[in-house]
């Protein structure tokens, strides 16, 4: 394996956070064969390191590892866990600033945005430090004479935890932190676009204390990795944050050994902006909705619609506010990064061609940037056709389709007119409108008058084929949970 470019910048402080090797049962451990998965800048195209790339075979021995480690981690006191959690949630604090850097490098968000993802991911350990001392909060009365009730919940054993690219940090710590509360043991496979963080985090979490084996990166090519799991009954729970898909043949693959499964998928959120809103702020909200993460999110806005009185008001200032974004390498923190690959770049390429072919007005961007081939500019499309491709699929990108719509019932019915039912956003300044659409939306999460609404506290997920479970709240243990009912007599 080749030296780390990403460990000889000068900019990271920390280089032992800097890791190539996959993390398990407390050991740094090559591929057995030296194979070896290329990670690279998104913004420039350098090389920034090897990591290794696991076998199949070593994917599946390293569940040995995880499940010799669940009988003490699961016994251990919820207080002994919530301490060394919140010992992990203290170390990514301290070192906040690496573990941004290291992500914006490999995945190209603005650097302002790694560092808001790193504390976001933070929150989620710190949350759930808390939560792993009241797991067993609820009681039964007994509905028997003379019988003794109790209803406990306890940790379904071993979990696979496969994570995305858009979010490195947080969609692990959501989804690792609600698990090890649980007592769970987890494998985790970070993408291989964006391992480094993944890779991170488990550094930080052996500095923690975190027993070997209880928490375990797997580094490699997705199918080789995580076939295994699928198909091995000792691992009880899949945790999958990715396209819809995928989420499928997981679905499929997980369906012979009868898994816990907590699936985020995808998106495919309108905003519906009456003419009673506020059109500055609903202007404001919209461009953070469509535009963060340089649209690669899966809360991102795909599909805009705006009462007709307001219409064209809207279509211009959207406009203006796009124009003004600027584009450069995550580390100059500008507006908008990279996309994370020419894949990226291609669909966002087919969805504008295909609406300016079906009658929209292309009103800026439209093209690539000449900064480098995975930057595309800022693109406002007007007048989109409901026969147009982007209102069909997730764009994952910075392009936004804008729509008039001329009632409620209209827009309610185009709105939920899609298999995707994650977020939904609202601009209305009316509180029984606002009522009715919060009820009559067909999505798991609704945002009125705003754009950020996750948080640790929450349940985050969504309805139809954006996923199934939610991870966050109280809700993000179940899945890592089991139900045991007692019914006792002492005679």
């Amino acid at each position: 394996m080749t030296d780390t470019a990403l460990s000889l910048r000068h900019d990271i402080a920390d280089k032992r956070l800097v890791r190539s090797f996959a993390y398990i049962g407390g050991k740094w451990c090559a591929a057995a064969d030296g194979a070896t998965v290329t990670v690279t800048d998104p913004a420039t195209g350098a090389f920034l390191g090897e990591v290794a790339s696991l076998s199949g075979e070593e994917s599946a021995r390293v569940v040995t590892a995880a499940q010799s480690a669940f009988p003490a981690w699961a016994a251990r006191l919820p207080q002994e866990r919530a301490a060394l959690l919140r010992r992990w949630f203290e170390l990514m604090v301290e070192n906040r600033e690496d573990l941004a850097r290291i992500m914006t490098l490999e995945q190209g968000k603005p650097l302002s945005e790694a560092r808001g993802e790193i504390d976001y991911a933070a929150a989620f350990i710190e949350f759930y430090a808390e939560e792993a001392k009241r797991p067993n909060i609820e009681g039964v009365t007994s509905h028997l004479p003379d019988a003794e009730v109790e209803v406990w919940r306890e940790p379904v054993g071993v979990a696979a935890l496969i994570t995305p690219w858009n979010f490195p940090a947080a969609m692990l710590t959501r989804k690792a932190a609600a698990a090890l509360a649980a007592g769970c043991t987890v494998l985790a496979h970070p993408s291989s676009e964006t391992p480094f963080s993944a890779l991170a985090l488990a550094e930080l979490a052996e500095r923690a204390g975190l027993p070997a084996g209880v928490f375990n990166v797997v580094t490699g090519r997705p199918a080789t990795i995580v076939e295994p799991w699928c198909a091995d009954t000792r691992v009880r729970a899949l945790s999958f944050t990715g396209s819809t898909e995928v989420g499928r043949l997981l679905y499929r693959q997980s369906a012979e050994t009868v898994k816990r499964l907590v699936m985020e998928l995808g998106g495919h959120a309108p905003v519906i902006i009456f003419a009673d809103a506020d059109l500055d702020r609903a202007v404001a909200e919209t461009m953070k909705a469509k535009f963060a993460t340089s649209g690669q999110d899966c809360l991102g806005a795909n599909r805009i619609y705006v009462e007709r009185p307001v219409y064209e008001a809207f279509c211009t200032r959207f406009a203006q506010a796009a124009k003004a974004l600027t584009l450069g390498p995550g580390m100059d923190d500008p507006d908008i990064g990279p996309l994370m690959n020419e894949a990226a770049v291609a669909k966002q390429e087919a969805h504008v061609a295909d609406a300016l072919a079906h009658g929209a007005r292309l009103l800026c961007g439209g093209a690539r940037d000449p900064m480098g081939p995975l930057f595309y500019r800022p693109t406002v499309l007007a007048d989109v056709s409901d026969g147009a491709l982007i209102l069909a699929e997730e764009t994952f990108g910075p392009v936004a389709p804008l729509l008039p719509f001329d009632s409620e019932d209209e827009v309610i019915a185009r709105a939920n007119a899609t298999e995707y039912g994650l977020v939904a956003y609202v601009h209305s300044l009316d509180p029984r409108r606002i009522y009715r659409l919060s009820r009559a939306l067909q999505f798991g999460m609704v945002a009125v008058n705003r754009t950020k609404v996750t948080g640790a506290p929450i349940p985050f997920g969504g309805m139809k084929q954006s996923g199934i479970g939610r991870e966050g709240a109280r809700l993000g243990m179940e899945a890592f949970t089991e139900v045991k009912y007692i019914c006792r007599d002492w005679a």
